[in-house]
């Protein structure tokens, strides 16, 4: 069964995604705030394939606190936040801090059900190949990607990444050298019938050239291409 949890301090919202979710086969658990979102997390042993946070939550920790301590958990558990369309720096913020997907308040079903759809397939992609013992290895320059796993590593040192964050830099090394547009990567990693915005794949790399550039600022490896998006130097 899909084992997702939805936290969201609006009752009627929450009501309404979990409604819907359920409809779409999903196991749906539900959390008022923060708090319980992470006691709901850890009473069920981390065991979720997604989490749909609301952004605005009362209380110690709001999504954004929420998104950060699960990615200190688990950098396997989809992240979709829930966002009101004043908030653009909150989605900036959480995609930075490991989200996969925002969604943007209000959102129809259909939206909402697609956007989580496409982030359960690349955590279920993980964990099938995880199950069937795939160990395929792709090497590129100092770093080494293995798929079974979803280990990034540079000369041996491991780099911790999301299952977005893994699927862009497959995405890389499958393509070494090849300017590969916005368009291209938005499709491969998120999905033909991704709708959202092509600024998602610019956070994400930003992310990126956090965790495996010398100088992030000035990248060697993850390379803009101007005017179309970007390339793979090893």
């Amino acid at each position: 069964m899909k084992k997702i949890l939805v936290a969201e301090d609006e009752q009627a919202i929450r009501e309404f995604v979990v409604i819907n979710l359920k409809r779409a086969g999903y196991d749906a658990y539900e959390a008022a705030n923060g708090e319980e979102a992470l006691a709901v997390y850890d009473r069920e042993n981390g065991s979720f394939d997604v989490v749909v946070l609301d952004i605005m939550m009362p209380g110690k920790y709001d999504g954004l606190a929420v998104c950060k301590a699960l990615r200190q958990k688990s950098g396997a558990v989809g992240i979709i936040l829930l966002t009101a369309k004043t908030q653009e720096m909150d989605k900036v913020s959480g995609l930075m801090m490991g989200a996969d997907d925002y969604v943007t308040k209000p959102f129809s079903p259909s939206e909402l059900v697609a956007r989580v759809d496409a982030v359960y397939r690349r955590v279920a992609l993980a964990q099938v190949r995880d199950s069937n013992n795939f160990k395929e290895e792709i090497v590129s320059g100092d770093f080494s990607l293995n798929l079974r796993s979803h280990t990034l590593t540079r000369r041996g040192v491991p780099i911790e990444l999301t299952q977005v964050e893994f699927q862009v830099m497959e995405y890389f090394f499958s393509n070494p050298g090849a300017a590969l547009d916005r368009t291209d990567i938005l499709k491969h990693v998120w999905g033909e019938a991704y709708f959202g915005e092509e600024k998602i794949v610019d956070v994400n790399i930003r992310r990126l050239r956090m965790k495996i550039e010398e100088e992030p600022s000035t990248p060697r490896h993850i390379v803009t291409v101007w005017g179309l998006g970007y390339k793979w130097e090893a």
